[in-house]
């Protein structure tokens, strides 16, 4: 019986089934092994839509008012990205076989089919956790060339989701000689140490900008790269930079309900402020750089094992709860997971 995972009507995960036709000429269809949501991203859309009365504007870049109120219809999939292998092939196809082991985009669910240009092709030695890190290499890379990461700067990681955990490494491949990172979730910060990170702080209870400020002679963070998108870490990570340091802001930032202050460091020490986001269009460096060449670089550098991801996809939970795992582990008790990876069985 064939599955997938929806945001049920009544704003819950659900487990529906689902019926496949025939594979389109040019598309591939692929059996699920592995997969994983995005969860910061989809959490976002979970409890409050926030573009049920807006839609933006690709052509003038705004935010405009829906005629109508979009509403939940119990089809939005849930879930980033899969990894499985072929076992059919449309017409037209080349250069891709029965059996062969690939990755893409979608939500969970037992098969994709999928336009076979779009499939991501998986070297031997890569292992599926190092593919569903793709898309928060993705962001990470973008807020690594926003803060303008240079040999020998001293770098702050705001926040350890998947983003922040990959930023944190990838700080350091972009040559960042110190690395820090903050965030309230203590299994977070040991993942990152251990994958090289220099020091860790909790924000609820240190004042880690001081503490930083006093190990640096006082100059403080060259650049801080804030990716949970909340307010007191951004206020945090402001009295962290340094005088004309960059903060590139890569999390998604919610509407605005608790006080922050950004009159102190903020106003005072006349920070570089990035909004980073790497999928918009164009691209600060363009037309050197686009969303593209980013998704290749993320996937070339993961094909060739620069990355540590084995200890950020956890847990891994089954296919056929994992319905009840989303709620457990991704909404309602984030704190007892880092990225949740999902097997099918």
């Amino acid at each position: 019986m064939l599955k997938q995972l929806l945001l049920g009507k009544d704003g819950r995960p659900v487990l529906e089934t689902y019926e496949e036709g025939v594979v389109p000429a040019g598309y591939v269809r692929v059996k699920c092994e592995f997969g994983a949501p995005k969860h910061g991203t989809e959490m976002h859309a979970y409890d409050n839509n926030p573009f049920a009365m807006v839609y933006y504007d690709e052509e003038t870049h705004i935010f405009r008012p829906r005629k109508e109120q979009e509403e939940n219809k119990g089809k939005a999939g849930l879930g980033n990205m899969w990894i499985g292998n072929i076992f059919e092939i449309g017409e037209g196809v080349k250069d891709l076989e029965i059996g062969q082991r690939v990755a893409g985009y979608g939500n969970l669910r037992t098969t994709h089919t999928v336009q076979a240009d779009k499939i991501l092709r998986m070297p031997e030695n890569m292992t599926w956790k190092e593919a569903v890190c793709y898309d928060p290499l993705q962001f990470a890379i973008g807020g690594i060339r926003d803060g303008h990461v240079r040999l020998g700067d001293k770098v702050l990681i705001s926040g350890l989701g998947a983003i922040g955990l990959m930023a944190a490494q990838a700080a350091k491949l972009a040559g960042a000689s110190f690395v820090a990172v903050s965030d309230p979730i203590e299994n977070r910060r040991n993942v990152a140490l251990e994958n090289g990170a220099d020091m860790a702080f909790d924000p609820t209870k240190e004042d880690f900008g001081l503490i930083l400020r006093d190990l640096t002679g006082g100059i403080g963070m060259d650049v801080v790269i804030e990716t949970s998108g909340n307010y007191k870490a951004v206020e945090q990570g402001l009295r962290a930079v340094a005088y004309g340091g960059n903060f590139a802001m890569v999390g998604w930032l919610n509407e605005c309900r608790i006080p922050i202050n950004l009159g102190y460091e903020g106003h005072f020490n006349q920070c570089h402020f990035h909004f980073s986001r790497a999928c918009s269009e164009p691209n600060n460096d363009y037309p050197r750089w686009n969303f593209d060449r980013i998704c290749k670089e993320a996937w070339s550098l993961l094909c060739q094992g620069k990355f540590k991801c084995e200890n950020i996809v956890s847990p891994v939970v089954d296919f056929d709860t994992c319905d009840e795992s989303y709620v457990h582990y991704v909404v309602e008790n984030p704190a007892e997971s880092v990225k949740m990876g999902v097997k099918f069985s």
